[in-house]
């Protein structure tokens, strides 16, 4: 990815102003637009994080956390994912 850090930097600013506007004026728990607002500062946040390692080998000090209900499918999907694997001898 050849893209500059800091149009990448602008994307992710713009994400976040947009995830403002849809929570000022959320309508209810669920709203659609938040969630989409939501999804857009994580996918700007990790072209952002790449594009700023491929040009400066420099990352942020932040992390984006999964849903709850996310990282229970992850947990039951990769449930036997193991079975195959042996233990090394030293």
């Amino acid at each position: 990815m050849s893209l500059d850090p800091r149009a990448a930097l602008q994307s992710l600013t713009s994400a976040f102003e947009e995830h403002l506007v849809a929570a000022s004026a959320r309508r209810g728990d669920d709203d659609p637009a938040v969630e989409a607002a939501y999804l857009a500062i994580v996918d700007a946040f990790e072209i952002y994080e790449e594009v700023l390692f491929e040009s400066y080998n420099e990352v942020t000090p932040l992390v984006i956390y999964e849903d709850e209900e996310d990282a229970e499918e992850d947990e039951e999907d990769s449930v036997g994912d193991d079975d195959d694997l042996e233990p090394i001898d030293d």
